[in-house]
Order: structure tokens, then C-alpha cells, then sequence
């Protein structure tokens, strides 16, 4: 899941840095090729660039926030069948051993921290790219609205 996670991640920032610039440029060119910018065609013109140009930008943010979300989940997944494989082992081997126990629940519990780990870095950057997004948008209205 953190493959995937990051894998969106890094492929958002790059449509970012290269792709997207061409496609606000082309968007911003189709408008300025309009010569009569009050009627009503040229407003639904203008409202399908914003909308399509800026849903280019926002694509995948809700994916992201939906791994991240469930990376804490998996990661509690993981330690509650470490516990259940603890508490196993105790009941069959009958011993009360305090070092062999707390190394099970020590090991246990890593799935939980490493998706905490996971969650928390991808929060960052789910919370930067669905900023850009909003932030693209208005840009490209002001952009077409005084070109």
C-alpha cells in the first residue's frame, strides 16, 4: 500500500512540474483564439477549460487521501494478528516468559508504526497537492478571465 501510495505521489508531482504547464498553456491558447468572449457558447467554453484543466491537477488527490487513511488500518491489521500469534504461542508453550512475550508484542506492533510512518508523510504531501489544485484553479480563472 505504500508502494502505491507513494508511487501516486511522485506521479502527481511530476504531471505537475512537466505536464500540466502545457495543458494550462493550451487551455489559455484555446481561449485567447475566442473573439467573442460574452456569449453564453464562450462562457461554456471558458467554464469546460477551467473544468477539465483543473480536474487534470486534482486527479488521483482523492486516492491518495483514501491510502493514506487506510495505512493505519492496515498497520493495526498487522498487529492485531501479531498479538493473536503471541498470545498463541503462550497458550501452547504454558510459559509466562516476560522477555519472550515482549518481544512478540515489540515485533506486533511495527506494523502499526510503520503505517502511522506512512500515514503521517502522506498526509503532507495529500494536503500540498489538493492546495496546488485549488490554487491552479483560481489562477486559470483569473488567467481566463482577463485574457
Amino acid at each position: 500500500m505504500a508502494i502505491g501510495l507513494w508511487s501516486l505521489i511522485i506521479e502527481r508531482l511530476l504531471f505537475v512540474s512537466f505536464t500540466y504547464p502545457k495543458l494550462k498553456q493550451a487551455a489559455i491558447d484555446q481561449w485567447d483564439q475566442q473573439t467573442d468572449r460574452r456569449s453564453w457558447l464562450s462562457k461554456g467554453l471558458r467554464a469546460r477549460l477551467i473544468s477539465e484543466t483543473s480536474k487534470s491537477v486534482a486527479r488521483s488527490v482523492l486516492t491518495i487521501k483514501t491510502l493514506v487513511a487506510l495505512c493505519p488500518m492496515i498497520g493495526l491489521l498487522g498487529t492485531v494478528t501479531g498479538m493473536v500469534s503471541v498470545f498463541d504461542v503462550m497458550a501452547i508453550s504454558g510459559t509466562g516468559n516476560a522477555r519472550a512475550m515482549a518481544s512478540g508484542v515489540y515485533r506486533a506492533t511495527l506494523p502499526t508504526m510503520a503505517g502511522m510512518v506512512v500515514a503521517l508523510s502522506g498526509i503532507y504531501f495529500s494536503v500540498q497537492l489538493e492546495n496546488l489544485a485549488k490554487r491552479e484553479r483560481r489562477e486559470l480563472e483569473d488567467e481566463l478571465g482577463s485574457h
